[in-house]
């Protein structure tokens, strides 16, 4: 089981696969109570980690700026409030 240190060092694709793998055994409904709890929790974690990485690469693209002619002209400052 991934540790909230773990994830937080994950990708986003190699969180949201460790999430579909979790779905998937969950789904089977063929993993003991205690582990499937484990999972939940585990796949809880991952989920607002992608979020958090999504929101963030959001808000990157964002702050791109386009020129007259629509195309990129450069970066905006970020302001992460």
């Amino acid at each position: 089981m991934a540790t909230v240190e773990d994830v937080s060092q994950l990708s986003f694709e190699a969180a949201l696969a460790r999430l579909e793998e979790i779905v998937r055994a969950l789904e089977k409904g063929e993993t003991p109570l205690d582990r499937s709890i484990e999972l939940y929790q585990e796949g809880d974690r991952l989920k607002r980690h992608c979020e958090a990485r999504l929101k963030d690469a959001q808000a990157r693209i964002e702050q791109i700026a386009f020129g007259s002619d629509g195309k990129p002209a450069g970066l905006k400052p970020f302001d992460a409030d």
